[in-house]
C-alpha cells in the first residue's frame, strides 16, 4: 500500500507527519512512502533524505491523494480551519486518512469527512492504555510544549533561572509556579529544574504528587475539607471551598516569578484559573505562559497568538508550540504515527480489528458514517 505524506497547509505549521527515519521504517514493513515535494524542509529535513530512506518524491498535493491508499497529516481537516476543508474534497472511498482532527470540536468537519466515504481515524482520540503510549500524539506534542514554555519564560523574565554565587552577591533563584502535572507540566518542572529555578506544582489529582516531587518540584496541596469521597474519587467541592482554594491559590501565583498553566479539556474552552484581580497582584516583571491558549486560556487576560503586558505581567499566548521545535516534533508525531500504522495491519497492508481497544477508540468515520461515539455524541450536542 502507498503512504501519502502531503505538505502542511496550516499557516505557520512547520511540522511534517512523517521523517526520513520513518519512512526508512515503513518501507522495510512493505509499505510504499510518497512525500509530496518540499514537505519536510521547514521541520529540517530535506527531500534528498526522504529520497535516500526510500521514499519517492511527488510534485503536487493531489497527486499525493490520488496516488496513495493512505494520506497522513499532522494537521487533518478540522485542526487545519484554514485550508482542512481543500483536502476533504481530495479524499475518495475507502481512502485512509490518518491526522489529528480536533474531532470533538470540529464537528461540521468530522461529518463532512465521514461523506467522502472515507476511513478517518483521529490521533488526539487514542485510547490513554499502555499498549498505545507510542501512538499517544497529545503526549508526544504536550512534553514539547512544557520544555518550551520553560524557555519562552526565561526569556522573558527579568530574571536568572538558576541562584548564582558572584563577587557582587548572591542572586536568588526564580520561583516557577505550574498549574496542571499532566504530560505538558510535568515536562516544564523539569525543565524549570534544569535551569535552576524553585519549583512548585498543583493538580487536582492528588495521585500526581510522587510524580512532581520525582522531578525535584514542590507538590503544592490546598487544604479545604475537601477529602475522598466513595470510590477513592474526590468530593465535589462546596462554593465555599472553591471560593478557599482561589484564595490560596492565589498566594501561591502571586509569589511566583513565573506561572504556567496547562489545563485544556478537548473540545470544550479551556477552563479559567487565574482572573485578573489576581494578575494585578504578581510581582511587575512576572511571566505566564498559557499552554491552553488554543482553546481561550486558562488566564481571563490571555489574548491567544499573542503576548501582552497587564498590570506589569507579561502574558504568554503563543500558539501551536510544537511547531516551533519542529524537528524533534516532527519526529516525535512521525514515531506515533509509524507505531499506529504498524498496528493496523502487517507486511504494507492494513486490516482493521474493529474490536480492538486501539483502532476502534481512534476511528472517527467509516463507511459514510461518524462511529465514534465521542464525536457522535458532540453532533448530536450541537
Amino acid at each position: 500500500m502507498k503512504i501519502g505524506v502531503p505538505k502542511e497547509t496550516y499557516p505557520n505549521e512547520r511540522r511534517v507527519a512523517l521523517v526520513p527515519a520513518a519512512v526508512s521504517g515503513l518501507t522495510k514493513a512493505g509499505y510504499e512512502v510518497l512525500v509530496e515535494k518540499g514537505a519536510g524542509i521547514a521541520a529540517g529535513y530535506p527531500d534528498s533524505e526522504y529520497e535516500g530512506k526510500g521514499a519517492s518524491l511527488v510534485d503536487d498535493r493531489k497527486s499525493i491523494f490520488s496516488l496513495a491508499e493512505i494520506v497522513t497529516q499532522v494537521r487533518g481537516p478540522g485542526a487545519n480551519p484554514a485550508h482542512g476543508n481543500e483536502d476533504i474534497a481530495l479524499l475518495r472511498e475507502n481512502q485512509i486518512l490518518i491526522a489529528m482532527l480536533d474531532p470533538l470540536a470540529a464537528t461540521d468537519e468530522m461529518q463532512a469527512l465521514a461523506k467522502s466515504g472515507a476511513t478517518v481515524f483521529g490521533m488526539e482520540l487514542m485510547p490513554r492504555i499502555t499498549r498505545a503510549q507510542s501512538m499517544d500524539v497529545l503526549s508526544s506534542m504536550a512534553s514539547v510544549a512544557g520544555y518550551l514554555a520553560v524557555l519562552i519564560a526565561a526569556t522573558k523574565l527579568p530574571k536568572f533561572f538558576p541562584m548564582f554565587m558572584t563577587a557582587a552577591g548572591t542572586i536568588s533563584p526564580a520561583h516557577v509556579f505550574v498549574l496542571g502535572a499532566g504530560v505538558a507540566g510535568l515536562q516544564a518542572i523539569a525543565t524549570a529544574k534544569r535551569l535552576g529555578a524553585v519549583v512548585q506544582a498543583y493538580d487536582v489529582r492528588p495521585a500526581v504528587k510522587e510524580q512532581v516531587e520525582s522531578l525535584g518540584g514542590k507538590f503544592v496541596e490546598f487544604d479545604v475539607g475537601g477529602g475522598e469521597g466513595e470510590g477513592g474519587y474526590a468530593k465535589e467541592l462546596t462554593n465555599e471551598q472553591k471560593a478557599k482554594q482561589a484564595e490560596l491559590m492565589a498566594g501561591v501565583i502571586q509569589a511566583a516569578d513565573v506561572v504556567i498553566t496547562t489545563a485544556a479539556v478537548p473540545g470544550k474552552k479551556s477552563p479559567i484559573l487565574i482572573r485578573e484581580d489576581v494578575v494585578k497582584g504578581m510581582k511587575p516583571g512576572s511571566v505566564i505562559v498559557d499552554l491552553a491558549a488554543e482553546k481561550g486560556g486558562n488566564v481571563d487576560l490571555t489574548k491567544p497568538g499573542e503576548t501582552i503586558e497587564a498590570h506589569g505581567v507579561t502574558i504568554v499566548g503563543t500558539l501551536n508550540l510544537p511547531s516551533h521545535l519542529p524537528y524533534h516534533a516532527s519526529q516525535m508525531y512521525a514515531k506515533n504515527i509509524q507505531t499506529f500504522l504498524q498496528h493496523l495491519g502487517k507486511e504494507g497492508t492494513i486490516e482493521l480489528d474493529l474490536e480492538d481497544e486501539i483502532t476502534k477508540g481512534s476511528l472517527v468515520a467509516r463507511g459514510g458514517e461518524v462511529v465514534h461515539p465521542m464525536v457522535k455524541d458532540a453532533i448530536a450536542k450541537g
